[in-house]
């Protein structure tokens, strides 16, 4: 299918906050959103206005709410971004940091693998890093991991490794790497998941982990969602 997104449409494909973002503009953050979220804005986000007070533009493609950054995904997002980049032509090698949480994380973990523009840093929180094991972790799993990969060659497994970071590690690109995962998550289990994972990516990559004790799924205390944040604005700033 052609390309269909446009400037003038990309509100109904994404949220952006390219208007109230202070100039220069110096670089974009791509967040993801988790399993399920769907929801379009109106209005400028919190997240969205804390970036443009840095000069960052912040994109969320609507992507598919069940996409766990599949082929699609990765294409519909850099579609976005070669709209908004061609739009306020911007340099090709701006800096682009990758971010989410839960399947966001994951997502921004696997965009770094497949992206149009290599990320120059990760910032993800709570990530599933095995889907393969994710797929039997809930039962309200496997239905979205199938609708995801359906159309993929092979194995189920064989499809879910595409996008599973702790089977991609050696495709990773060397960036930073800033991941944070709740001690108390029940959603996506630390040890399963993000333990593995940084253990994996720590013989070759550059990775800091941050365990938040006492948290539950996603639930960064306000001084990590601060360094969360401060991650993602110095790796804009130092790309």
């Amino acid at each position: 299918m052609e390309k269909i997104i446009t400037f003038e449409n990309l509100r109904q494909f994404a949220y952006c906050n390219d208007t109230v973002c202070k100039r220069p503009i110096k670089g974009i953050a791509v967040n993801f959103g988790g399993l399920g979220g769907a929801n379009m804005h109106d209005e400028e986000t919190e997240e969205g206005l804390f970036f443009a007070e840095h000069g960052v533009l912040y994109v969320q493609g609507y992507n598919n709410p069940w996409c766990w950054m599949n082929k699609q995904a990765v294409a519909y997002t850099d579609e976005v971004l070669d709209v908004l980049i061609a739009h306020y032509q911007l340099p090709q090698n701006i800096p682009v940091v990758a971010i989410g949480a839960s399947m966001g994380g994951q997502s921004a973990l696997v965009y770094a693998v497949y992206a149009k523009r290599t990320p120059v840093a990760c910032v993800v929180n709570c990530p599933p890093c095995d889907l393969v094991y994710h797929y039997s972790e809930r039962t309200d799993l496997p239905r979205t991991l199938y609708s995801a990969f359906f159309n993929e060659s092979g194995t189920l497994e064989e499809a879910l490794s595409t996008a599973s970071p702790i089977h991609l590690v050696d495709q990773m690109p060397d960036i930073p790497y800033y991941i944070f995962h709740c001690e108390k998550d029940d959603a996506v289990n630390i040890h399963k998941h993000t333990d593995r994972f940084v253990e994996k990516m720590k013989k070759d990559h550059r990775v800091v982990y941050h365990v938040v004790p006492d948290r539950i799924h996603c639930d960064l205390t306000d001084e990590m969602l601060a360094l969360y944040r401060k991650y993602a604005v110095d790796a804009v700033y130092n790309g």
